[in-house]
């Protein structure tokens, strides 16, 4: 074989190991840097890009795809702890066509760190509505989505700023007084016993809480590996005290049922979307809504727990659209479904 021949094999070998080299690096030394790349990638890919949004001193942080046109904005508020990029298998399944945003809540991520009084559900709504304010969302009305923490945050939203919505949906959304507790709130009733702050089943510290959470926030049973699992703990460790705030203010007495107090003050139309096996917020919170407000529609996944966005993204994004497509053709309507 001609000697520049070798050489080439040899170059293109090496150019080949490099990144492989450094995959394998990262994934068994750095596991948090290689998500946090997974995240940019994924993002990368479906278009998303990142924005920040400043009011005063306070900076949001938001990744948007589209621009406003034909179908309503759309503007998802993820969950305790989460980030703006839990939408991403969400989002994947959108068209591209959509004004689509994803907000990190306050203190989250990107998003202004400050102190207690932004961190209960009432002050998260002021926030919010702060961020909408900054880019003008509000020009014209706009669907909101919310999950869990996210859900009670869109659900008094709604309730307080009627003139901003066309449309709710809400993901197993907290802030309810559930008919049927769930095994996260019997869990949370034996540590008030306790007052351990350090053992909330929500804030892991080892990759065996991480792995316990994932059980506990899904039906379906994702087999992660061990490095990524620490990676995942690396990334959270650093906030771990401030989840503890955040979350000793949304389980306090002014936040806890504030969904609850507020249901009846919502006008816009609304979409429950909720896992039968969810493990965290009952289900049993979707009859409440239901009940409560007139015309709310109602879809059960089947096989499906608290991460609804994880675990049934396609799904997920199919109900979401028809319900847009179905408030925008023919008005309000009022179904319940099991999927």
């Amino acid at each position: 074989m001609d000697l520049d021949v070798v050489n080439m094999f040899v170059i293109a070998g090496g150019t080949l190991a490099i990144p492989i080299l450094a995959f394998v690096a990262s994934f068994l030394l750095w596991p948090s840097a290689l998500i946090k790349v997974y995240y940019w990638y994924w993002r990368r890919t479906l278009g998303l890009q990142v924005r920040y949004a400043d009011s005063g001193t306070y900076r949001f942080c938001y990744s948007y795809r589209g621009k406003p046109g034909t179908r309503p904005s759309i503007l998802m508020l993820h969950g305790f702890s989460a980030h703006k990029d839990m939408w991403l298998s969400v989002v994947k399944f959108l068209p591209k066509h959509l004004h689509l945003l994803c907000v990190d809540m306050p203190g989250h991520e990107g998003t202004s760190r400050t102190g207690a009084e932004d961190y209960s559900i009432e002050g998260q709504v002021r926030r919010i509505h702060q961020f909408i304010e900054s880019i003008h969302l509000n020009k014209k009305p706009f669907h909101l989505v919310g999950t869990s923490m996210g859900g009670n945050v869109a659900g008094v939203y709604a309730a307080r700023y009627p003139s901003d919505i066309c449309g709710l949906t809400l993901i197993c959304p907290a802030g309810l007084k559930y008919p049927n507790p769930s095994k996260f709130v019997r869990q949370l009733q034996d540590l008030e016993k306790t007052q351990n702050v350090h053992a909330i089943p929500l804030i892991p510290s080892t990759p065996e809480e991480m792995e316990e959470m994932l059980k506990l926030c899904s039906y379906v049973r994702f087999k992660v590996p061990q490095q990524i699992l620490q990676g995942l703990v690396d990334v959270r460790i650093p906030h771990n005290d401030f989840y503890r705030e955040v979350f000793m203010e949304i389980v306090g007495e002014k936040s806890r049922h504030s969904l609850q107090e507020n249901m009846h003050l919502i006008m816009a139309p609304v979409q429950v979307i909720w896992g039968k096996q969810d493990q965290v917020v009952d289900v049993s919170g979707a009859a409440v809504l239901a009940d409560a407000i007139p015309g709310c529609r109602v879809d059960l996944l089947e096989n499906c727990g608290h991460s609804v966005v994880m675990e049934r993204p396609r799904k997920t994004a199919k109900l979401l659209l028809d319900f847009i497509i179905s408030q925008q053709n023919t008005g309000t309507g009022s179904d319940k479904k099991v999927s």
